[in-house]
């Protein structure tokens, strides 16, 4: 069997003196890497993703995943990963898959903005003795109309909270979807109608919007499917003109302006479409927020920012620069065991999230793991009234779009101007 010229990303070993050989991690490996021997525990260190679920099921600690110190030459131009995602190429022919947010290091700007606080002239408030707003949605089903139209007809539009029309995605923007075959199950063929172990391919357009009249027609036919119940979502990459985009569907009678950025993650996408297409949230939240400003129709929708949120900070910086309110993904598969090993597309998960394999599936416990995403919810609000607090306001509304509360450390003058942010010390 010819083997692979790319090297392996991780090494998986094991302590033999250590290790008890109860093949617990055997059992609790997705990628097959561990298998028996006979009298030890074999390694496919090929295949091992550095999910994490062998070490922390290991009963004695034996196990270690450690990044392979056997990589190519150092080569400041050819870094690792570009040449071996060449060298997979030429084996396979394919397109390199990937999953989750992009991983490149791309500048952070939410980590170069820092919130104001009070100190005389306006008073802080204590969180801990005076009533703070915020509002959180949790286990509200938003059904979503993509591109594909799997499974979506009057009933399915009347289930959930809210309808939300996918015109792109920050992980994948100007790209369709690809649901590979063997993630469709009998119960996932029900629900998008379509025969088990079929691949389901989303078109990169909706085939029947081409311009802001046309989505204005389907937002009205949705509207007269509900009988105007629902709040209709449309979602959209962050990309360069997203200010004029936003606008228009504003404009086309949206109810919810939701803006994806490129950090944002997904179940599967090429990683050349991942890591090189699309803008920050931060960039695209201030346009949109100032451009419809501008025009005089921000109240006419809400926005909703999404794709790189990682903690109750983001958030609230995120809703200064002008969102109504914040869309997690990524931080909530992390409170389930995910540890963004970036392998979703493949159906392999070890912690049982993005797979159909009923022997994976029934890993992921509903009530502790919901119990674990409430916490994390819980943590997250009582952080963001402490910021709140600080900032001597009472109401998250009061932050929206408050970009003079924000300083920027570090970012130029060019990026500032986009952001609408002061920097340090003016």
């Amino acid at each position: 069997m010819f083997k692979s010229l790319a090297p392996p990303e991780f090494l998986a070993k094991i302590d033999q003196i250590k290790c008890i050989k109860c093949k617990r991690c055997i059992q609790n490996c997705g990628w097959s890497v561990y298998s028996w021997g006979g009298d030890k525990v074999l390694i496919d260190t090929y295949k091992c993703v550095n999910c994490l679920r062998c070490y922390h099921y290991c009963p004695e600690e034996a196990i270690t995943i450690e990044d392979n110190p056997v990589r190519f030459r150092s080569n400041a131009n050819w870094g690792f990963y570009n040449i071996r995602n060449i060298k997979r190429q030429a084996e396979t022919g394919g397109i390199p898959l990937t999953g989750m947010g992009s991983d490149m290091p791309y500048p952070v700007i939410f980590d170069n903005l820092l919130l104001d606080a009070c100190q005389v002239t306006n008073p802080s408030i204590d969180p801990l003795r005076e009533p703070m707003e915020l509002r959180t949605y949790l286990g509200n089903v938003i059904v979503q109309v993509a591109s594909g139209r799997f499974g979506v007809n009057a009933d399915y539009l009347n289930a959930g909270v809210a309808v939300e029309i996918k015109i792109g995605q920050g992980a994948k923007p100007g790209i369709g979807g690809h649901l590979p075959g063997e993630k469709i199950p009998l119960d996932i063929a029900k629900t998008r109608m379509i025969p088990v172990g079929t691949d389901a391919l989303s078109p990169a357009p909706q085939h029947d919007i081409y311009s802001i009249e046309d989505l204005r027609q389907l937002i009205f036919a949705i509207k007269e499917a509900t009988n105007y119940t629902k709040p209709v979502s449309v979602k959209i990459a962050a990309v360069h003109n997203v200010a004029a985009i936003a606008s228009g569907i504003v404009r086309a009678g949206a109810d919810i302006v939701y803006i994806d950025g490129f950090r944002g993650g997904t179940g599967a996408a090429p990683v050349i479409i991942r890591d090189h297409l699309g803008i920050p949230i931060e960039h695209a939240l201030a346009a949109v927020d100032e451009r419809l400003r501008q025009e005089g129709i921000r109240n006419e929708a809400s926005i909703i920012a999404a794709g790189g949120i990682r903690s109750s900070a983001d958030a609230a910086k995120a809703i200064a620069l002008g969102a109504d309110a914040i869309a997690i993904g990524t931080a909530a598969l992390i409170t389930m065991g995910c540890t963004v090993c970036g392998k979703c597309y493949t159906g392999n998960c070890s912690w049982g999230i993005t797979t159909q394999r009923p022997e994976l599936t029934v890993r992921l416990d509903p009530e502790v793991y919901a119990e674990r995403l409430i916490n994390m919810i819980h943590a997250w609000s009582h952080e963001l009234k402490e910021i709140l607090g600080a900032l001597g306001v009472n109401a998250i509304e009061s932050l929206r779009g408050s970009r003079e509360r924000l300083r920027g450390v570090g970012l130029d003058n060019q990026t500032l101007d986009i952001l609408g942010v002061k920097p340090t010390g003016r």
